[in-house]
């Protein structure tokens, strides 16, 4: 590794040391310290954003990709808002999990704490520069941070402002680092960092997600891939079912949470595949389906496998006719990301079972798969959302960036081939 990167990471390691035992005051006055500075420094960071988007444009990029790195001022003022309301989230650091006295006399508990040093490895929007600092340094972990290196000249600005803002508190300033480099070798050392990170969360798309799980020695928490389902049950609420599917599809189109596939039960078909695609077609979304699809109007495009698999991130939008709920499961199975799958449905015994058999971080019954994220559960702020089964599982809140540690008290407890016995 370089020495470059060495540096940062040893100073991130020791910096988790020192705030991890720190109390819940000093990390919300540090938060607000550096919401304040991002506030006072708005100019300074709007003169770097304005080279990255110049760079960006020079290189082709499309406008819809330079509004998401842009920054004004007001929208830096949403990013510190977004930090006040971070600091003012429950700590979850020393949160007792469980706990129990013991039939000796040992008294346990499992406590929250800490992780140690969190990489997080990103594409585009340099906001999540400011939200992943945030959230990590309020649940107590140093955080290693390797953005886009279209967004370099903002996020080093950031880091900069938000280290400086930490200086002046109880916080180190070395919990805040952003990986040296713009070249692939700087991801590449942040991946094989095993000893000096503890784990890793990549935010972006597929390529990017399963490039860090492959190739990354440094445990990995999978977020953000979402090839969500809605399913039109046979016994759905036909008017209901095709505002839930707009909703899910058109409401915003880029996002994870996002509808990519709709199915629908063959009986119910003749009822909700017209009123569908005529409210599709009014949000602008395309429709890839198969035959069954197809036969209900002359502007579907004909769909491939390659569709079904799809996280399209846009107004396209997968469709086929199912003959039962378990078809349905089994298309899920298949072709799902296991982010979130919904059923629309008066039937409770079809809810109950579609709920028992999808195998997702998140499903929803007659609701719009939209609603999976931190803030619509009632966490706060997330870090992502996290398509896996191992640590955490859908919306990665505050609790879900601490590990536990068992804390057991006794009175001279011995442990003897015997038995327990208590000295003194």
């Amino acid at each position: 590794m370089s020495e470059e990167f060495l540096k940062v990471a040893r100073a991130a390691r020791e910096a988790a040391a020192e705030l991890a035992p720190l109390p819940r005051a000093p990390k919300d006055r540090a938060l607000r310290t550096i919401a304040d500075a991002l506030v006072a420094h708005a100019a300074e960071i709007v003169a770097a954003n304005a080279d990255d988007v110049e760079r960006a444009r020079a290189q082709g990029t499309s406008e819809a990709m330079i509004d998401r790195l842009r920054l004004d001022e007001a929208r830096i003022g949403a990013i510190a808002e977004a930090v006040r309301q971070v600091a003012d989230l429950p700590d979850p650091v020393g949160e007792v999990v469980r706990g129990s006295t013991l039939p000796n006399g040992l008294e346990l508990r499992q406590l929250r704490v800490p992780l140690g040093v969190i990489g997080i490895i990103y594409e585009g929007r340099p906001n999540v520069t400011v939200d992943a600092a945030a959230l990590c340094l309020k649940s107590g972990n140093a955080v290693l941070l390797r953005g886009s290196s279209s967004a370099y000249s903002s996020n080093t600005a950031l880091v900069k402002i938000m280290q400086d803002a930490l200086a002046a508190t109880e916080v180190p300033s070395g919990a805040v680092q952003l990986v040296p480099g713009q070249s692939r070798d700087s991801v590449k050392e942040l991946m094989r960092a095993r000893g000096l990170v503890d784990v890793l969360i990549p935010r972006g798309g597929a390529s990017l997600i399963n490039s860090v799980v492959e190739e990354s020695t440094v445990p990995v928490i999978e977020t953000g891939v979402g090839n969500c389902h809605v399913y039109v049950d046979a016994e759905a609420d036909v008017e209901l079912a095709v505002q839930i599917l707009v909703n899910a599809k058109a409401q915003r189109p880029s996002v994870c949470n996002a509808a990519e596939t709709f199915l629908v039960h063959a009986d119910v078909a003749d009822a909700f595949v017209p009123k569908a695609l005529a409210a599709l077609r009014e949000a602008g979304v395309t429709v890839h389906g198969d035959e069954r699809i197809a036969g209900y109007g002359p502007d579907i495009v004909p769909v491939t496998e390659e569709d079904f698999y799809a996280e399209y991130l846009s107004l396209d939008i997968a469709a086929a006719v199912v003959g039962s709920l378990e078809e349905a499961v089994a298309h899920i199975r298949r072709y799902g990301s296991g982010h979130t799958d919904a059923i629309v449905t008066r039937s409770q015994g079809a809810a109950r079972r579609f709920v028992s058999l999808v195998d997702s971080a998140a499903v929803a019954v007659n609701a719009s798969t939209r609603f999976t994220d931190g803030g619509e559960f009632g966490f706060g702020a997330e870090i992502g959302i996290s398509t896996q089964k191992l640590h955490a599982r859908g919306p990665m809140g505050l609790p879900e960036l601490t590990s536990t540690k068992w804390v057991y008290t006794g009175e001279g407890h011995l442990r003897t081939s015997e038995g327990t016995v208590v000295c003194g």
